[in-house]
């Protein structure tokens, strides 16, 4: 059961509006995140903008569903685990295999991809301290300062979805239901 309020286009304050009608332009159905943060216009508002920055970074689409993915992992939000897996399979090009691994935190097989699961976890389990060596090794995976700042960005997206899901407790929607962490078997 949701905690907080899960909003459609009939009950959502009047300045979300034009975002629900965005993200089921895109989905096909109302992501529950996007009804959640229909309470607050802002928020919604902050998850579309950000978003659509996040999409311009130096990382590519695949690299980008890894940061979202792993985060999702750490801060338990089933939400946006099921979400991600879907875009990581449909879009990003991801095996399933590839998306168990991310699941469970385990290696994908591409150096490239472990690197970024390494680092990004690293970004959020120290808050962005990251050790000289984590740092150093993420570069040497040919990785650039800039894709390291857009690891930041993308972990403030997935910070401001997985911790809304977890708060509002949002539930998975039917259309995710099969890319869920324990059903999604590939």
């Amino acid at each position: 059961m949701p905690r907080l309020t899960i909003h459609d286009h009939s009950s959502a304050p009047d300045l979300s509006k034009p975002f629900i009608e965005k993200a089921i332009a895109n989905n096909g159905f109302l992501p529950n995140l996007i009804g959640v943060l229909s309470s607050s216009p802002a928020a919604l508002e902050t998850y579309f903008t950000v978003g659509e920055i996040n999409s311009r970074s130096s990382l590519n689409l695949a690299e980008r569903e890894v940061i979202q993915l792993t985060a999702a992992r750490l801060h338990k939000c089933d939400f946006c685990i099921a979400g991600h897996t879907a875009l990581a399979l449909k879009k990003a090009g991801f095996t399933a295999s590839e998306v168990l691994g991310l699941h469970n935190g385990t290696t994908l097989g591409n150096p490239r991809l472990d690197s970024l699961v390494k680092f990004t976890t690293e970004v959020i389990t120290t808050k962005g301290n990251v050790s000289n060596e984590a740092l150093e090794s993420f570069l040497s995976s040919g990785f650039t300062q800039a894709n390291a700042l857009d690891v930041v960005l993308g972990v403030s997206l997935a910070t401001l979805c997985n911790f809304s899901n977890v708060l509002a407790k949002s539930p998975i929607n039917n259309e995710l239901q099969q890319y869920a962490a324990g059903t999604f078997k590939g």
